[in-house]
């Protein structure tokens, strides 16, 4: 809204008027205000789609070569540790059309409050849960609004004004009134579309893997793994998929078996980001021939979307999206295409991002992060 539809158009007509000041700000010519770096939003390609140098890769893992590093990262020129912070894009989600107004569910977190509107592609599925120890007053249930409380998605007040907006779900039925008492045990919720979990035994990590740390819990040969940075040597997790030893960064951590088989089932096709340094220059039309498809020992593979984020004499860095999970796709797709991966590093997988998580460390998921991961495979 201008200031002048602000004020009212009568009042517009009042204002003195002045010599001209030049173009407002936002409404210039392009070449009057950032430079000409790709925006962050801008649809990925070829080559041909960006621009060396500056590519306004902000915020993604990636810092220019010679550029000081502003917080924990790899050594090296051109990256950084870490995945794309922005909002990502994304349908709309939750039992309302558009976003939902009013505070926001787990809200008070640290991570994944940047996610955006939750997709949920597959109608949600019951999960056994502990039951809380419930109150004399709750034997035939726990009031919805306790239940959300004690889950972390809002005090007890803000979940009323929820529960009353229509934008929490109780297995898969929209919920309005403030008394409804549910099972934690057996029931399944959503807020604004995404899961509630309630389970408190299931835990989500995010490892930041380094180079040289093999995917595994133990390892005969007494390399090092993932075994070796997890805090409480007793506690069971899975590694979802994995990233070859000489491939570094992001690596999901859970004893959720069937969010892991969902993750890495080729049905869902839950898409994964790498930053990949090769050998340059770079000919155009390679990232054409990467998204049509090339022809690998083992079949047909291609990327989902190739964007050039920087290049310098003799180096080529690019951010390729894909959701194949074959072993070592995205090094052998580069071979293909004469360009042999120099350094590789996954930030991103479905909507969990690395961000500036230092290197050979581990960190719980927050609640909205887990209520995007698991409506990304439709539970």
């Amino acid at each position: 809204m201008t200031q002048g539809s602000r004020s009212g158009a009568g009042r517009g007509d009042n204002r003195r008027q002045g010599p001209a000041q030049g173009p407002r700000r936002g409404q210039g010519p392009a070449s009057s205000g950032r430079s000409g770096a790709p925006r962050r939003d801008a649809r990925p390609g070829g080559p041909s789609d960006g621009a060396a140098g500056d590519s306004g890769y902000k915020g993604s893992g990636y810092r220019a070569p010679g550029a000081k590093a502003t917080g924990p990262g790899a050594k090296g020129a051109g990256f950084k540790h870490g995945g794309p912070k922005g909002p990502q894009g994304g349908g709309k989600g939750g039992p309302q059309k558009g976003a939902a107004k009013g505070p926001r569910p787990f809200g008070n977190e640290r991570f994944g409050n940047n996610l955006g509107p939750v997709q949920r592609k597959r109608p949600a599925a019951s999960r056994p849960a502990p039951s809380p120890r419930e109150d004399a007053e709750d034997q035939d249930g726990v009031r919805l609004q306790k239940v959300l409380a004690n889950a972390g998605v809002a005090s007890r007040r803000v979940s009323e004004d929820m529960i009353a907006a229509g934008r929490v779900e109780v297995d898969g039925e929209i919920v309005t009134e403030l008394g409804r008492r549910v099972d934690p045990a057996t029931a399944t919720i959503h807020v604004d579309g995404m899961r509630v979990q309630l389970n408190e035994t299931l835990k989500y990590f995010v490892f930041n893997k380094p180079r040289g740390v093999v995917s595994t819990m133990e390892d005969p040969e007494g390399r090092r793994c993932i075994s070796d940075y997890v805090r409480k040597k007793g506690e069971r997790l899975f590694h979802v998929g994995r990233l070859d030893v000489n491939t570094e960064g992001l690596l999901l951590l859970t004893n959720d078996g069937e969010l892991a088989n969902r993750l890495t089932h080729p049905s869902y096709e839950i898409p994964k980001t790498y930053l990949v340094q090769v050998p340059g220059p770079m000919a155009q039309g390679i990232g054409a021939k990467m998204k049509e498809g090339i022809q690998l020992e083992d079949g047909w593979a291609s990327v989902d979307s190739f964007k050039l984020v920087d290049s310098t004499p003799g180096k080529v860095l690019v951010e390729v999206v894909l959701h194949s999970g074959r072993n070592r796709v995205v090094r052998r797709l580069f071979d293909a295409v004469g360009h042999p991966v120099k350094r590789l590093v996954r930030v991103q997988v479905g909507p969990i991002r690395l961000g500036d998580q230092k290197q050979g460390t581990i960190r719980p998921l927050s609640g909205h992060e887990i209520g995007h991961l698991l409506a990304a495979v439709g539970m």
